[in-house]
């Protein structure tokens, strides 16, 4: 074993195994110290049975897994392709949901991302704009930037469906968000997408049908294939975050999928925090009669219902928020 420590790029996981990438091409199998884990897992014993231990930090002990794809690790070999990773180098960004598995835990998505790819159908499945919003609010509050896909627009040309997506595509880009209308079947789209991709690390959001697969293949060649094949291994139930990979891209740059997941339950945000996570809404906030304390649904002198009713915000997004609002303990909710 050789105990000087190397340092890499977790680029897949799955339960327990961790796959690195040196900075000379080197792939490794690893493990993960057993110190990172007591930090995570030791405190969370009765506290009578800790002896002198030192308990690890509250931010530490809420964290499901201490390493993500995407995360720089240091690790040591333990054999020719195999290591035992010792820590995790600081990131630049996490996209985190609450974990599944204890709602009271931190699971930490993917490491150090530079943005996240929202996908949404335009037909086939009908749109869930409620359930984009929660996409967008997830990305805001790990503060990473979203970028909106819409798919399969080719389905709805000419038709009323068209007008809908359309409006709603030219209110998510009044807000600030970049949207981009694709179409796998005719090519749109696909050259735009490429560029917002290129020699970026994203992170792909989108519940299953909404054409992932086809969006892939017709951006690069095989790679939707090829992720729906891990995917499909993978996607047995709801807590598919356990198995995931990044692929490189032809044209440059990295992509995560986040397969059989339809949501990010929201980490660590209090209800009256949510209205900053609306970027039309955020400026309001703390503005209003009740100050900071206003619930913006009810009270007089809010200044985000005057901003609905002058049309400064949305009646669709003011009624996304009260939605998330009441269902933000709900990670399946739509």
């Amino acid at each position: 074993m050789n105990t000087d420590a190397l340092q890499g790029l977790v680029y897949k996981k799955s339960i327990g195994t961790y796959y690195v990438k040196t900075d000379e091409g080197q792939l490794v199998t690893c493990t993960i110290s057993s110190r990172l884990r007591k930090q995570l897992i030791y405190p969370m014993r009765d506290p009578s049975s800790l002896g002198h231990y030192s308990v690890a930090s509250v931010e530490d002990i809420r964290m499901l897994d201490p390493v993500a794809v995407g995360d720089r690790v240091s690790f040591i070999t333990s054999g020719p392709d195999s290591g035992h990773i010792t820590g995790v180098l600081p990131r630049t960004s996490k996209l985190t949901r609450r974990a599944a598995e204890n709602e009271h835990l931190e699971q930490v998505i993917v490491a150090n991302a530079d943005q996240v790819i929202t996908v949404i159908a335009a037909a086939n499945p009908k749109p869930k704009w409620n359930l984009l919003d929660r996409y967008l609010a997830s990305a805001e509050a790990s503060d990473l930037p979203a970028i909106i896909a819409i798919t399969k627009v080719d389905l709805v040309q000419g038709t009323k469906a068209e007008r809908e997506v359309l409006a709603h595509a030219e209110e998510y880009a009044s807000i600030g968000y970049r949207v981009i209308l694709t179409s796998a079947a005719k090519g749109e789209g696909i050259d735009d997408l490429r560029d917002a991709l290129r020699d970026k690390m994203s992170t792909l959001i989108g519940k299953s049908g909404v054409g992932k697969t086809s969006l892939l293949n017709a951006l690069q060649p095989g790679l939707g294939l090829r992720v729906n094949e891990i995917n499909t291994k993978i996607d047995k139930g709801r807590h598919t975050t356990t198995s995931l990979e990044m692929y490189p891209l032809a044209f440059g740059g990295h992509l995560v999928d986040t397969p059989g997941m339809k949501v990010f339950g929201l980490w660590d945000i209090e209800p009256e925090e949510v209205a900053l996570l609306y970027r039309e809404m955020a400026p309001y906030v703390g503005t209003c009669k009740f100050g900071l304390s206003c619930t913006h649904e009810h009270e007089p002198g809010c200044a985000i219902t005057r901003a609905v009713g002058s049309g400064a915000i949305s009646k669709h997004r003011y009624q996304s928020y009260l939605r998330l609002i009441e269902t933000l303990d709900d990670e399946d909710a739509e």
